[in-house]
């Protein structure tokens, strides 16, 4: 595909996901309720519509770019029609029509699913199958993809899996009676979903072992976002109050983190966040643990069982909290350092070490060895020179003498 067709055909698609958006928000204000509630999920077509139109332009022939554009027009369509089918026949009977036909859009979760969990694990970063044997893989995610859609498009029954209480007949019906063939194809759907997703984590574990340098870097952040996408469906249950935030942050991390890995803008950055991601997660729980533990012993202790604690006790535990904030931060830096990055770990260790004999070593040839091996610990060059500046004259050193010039390679 030329690029100029390409860019069109991407931002085209993108153009109409974006129209979509703005409908489906419009909806959702009018539907309020649970639909406005679910308002933060709007963002994740977005991303995914936008970074794949980026990457589908900048890399026309990866078929990554096109994946992501793909489940960002049919996840447009799945939230937009659950949005006017619960407006047309739950908020506003008879307002609009069509509004069966909204709810029998819910089929499109099968792109949606097959597309994040096969087919993008078998082809980030670099476009292509890891070898013709994970072919099998591939074919697999295709037969999902057609049974879930057979299976869910043309199930003779009512769409109560889209409006739940509000259940919906399925306007395209051609065999009413085939009900247990319509089960069969769900089951079989389940069945290659589930070969399918064993297949496709063992290709990006396989590729990720293999890898090399920038590769490397692009799936640690594919990786990074693909471990953080289900937290919003855990805080769901333990946590709803905060579940809409992290749909809002969470969900469109995952294309946007293809996206910095594809197009390779501040790649290495990864590595960094992965680090801070850890230390402050850690820290969060763990401060929010010592707090909530304060906050009712203390609280049962003085304020008596079932009583709401004492207003001292709550700042007691606030400034506590505040005081252990940053010796905490440390510590668990250090065991994270310690743990997973081993390297900086050591270069951390080598500098404080060399830093201590600078204080008592006065010889320049010993300095200029051991400083030479610090750099090549700590930094792995290739090569290394270290210039030493002649000395002045009037200077303690010896006068007049010249500059100096010493070389290690590796």
């Amino acid at each position: 595909m030329k690029t100029q067709t390409a860019a069109r055909l991407a931002w085209s698609l993108c153009a109409g996901c974006i129209a979509g958006i703005c409908g489906l928000a419009v909806l959702k204000v009018l539907n309020g309720g649970t639909d406005l509630w679910s308002m933060p999920l709007v963002a994740a077509p977005l991303a995914f519509a936008v970074v794949g139109a980026l990457v589908a332009t900048h890399q026309p022939r990866n078929p990554v770019g096109w994946q992501l554009l793909a489940v960002g027009v049919f996840l447009t369509a799945n939230l937009a029609g659950e949005s006017y089918a619960r407006y047309a026949l739950v908020s506003a009977p008879g307002s609009l029509p069509g509004g069966m036909y909204g709810a029998w859009l819910g089929w499109t979760y099968a792109p949606i699913v097959a597309t994040l969990v096969i087919f993008l694990p078998l082809y980030f970063p670099t476009g292509r199958l890891l070898s013709p044997r994970w072919r099998p893989v591939l074919w697999l995610g295709v037969g999902f993809l057609v049974l879930a859609v057979a299976g869910n498009a043309l199930w003779p029954g009512p769409q109560v899996w889209l409006l739940g209480s509000s259940p919906a007949p399925n306007p395209v019906v051609f065999l009413p009676t085939a009900k247990p063939l319509f089960d069969l194809l769900r089951n079989l759907a389940a069945l290659c979903l589930l070969l399918g997703l064993g297949g496709a984590i063992a290709a990006l574990v396989i590729r990720f072992r293999r890898s090399r340098g920038v590769e490397r870097q692009q799936l640690k952040w594919f990786t990074f976002a693909a471990a953080l996408a289900p937290l919003p469906g855990f805080a769901y249950d333990m946590f709803p109050g905060i579940s809409g935030l992290l749909r809002l942050v969470i969900y469109p991390l995952v294309p946007i983190s293809v996206g910095v890995a594809i197009l390779r803008y501040r790649l290495y950055e990864i590595d960094r966040i992965i680090n801070r991601t850890l230390v402050y997660g850690l820290l969060t729980a763990l401060l929010a643990g010592i707090y909530a533990g304060l906050v009712l012993v203390l609280g049962q202790l003085f304020g008596g069982l079932g009583a709401k604690p004492p207003s001292w006790v709550v700042a007691g535990a606030t400034l506590a909290v505040a005081a252990l904030f940053q010796p905490a931060r440390r510590r668990i830096q250090q065991a994270v350092d310690r743990r997973f990055n081993r390297r900086k770990y050591h270069a951390a260790t080598t500098i404080e070490a060399y830093s201590v004999r600078l204080r008592d070593q006065l010889d320049l040839d010993t300095l200029s060895a051991e400083l030479v091996a610090v750099v090549d610990q700590t930094m792995e060059p290739t090569r290394v020179s270290l210039w030493l500046r002649s000395s002045p004259p009037g200077s303690s050193g010896p006068a007049g003498s010249e500059a100096r010039q010493a070389t290690w390679a590796y």
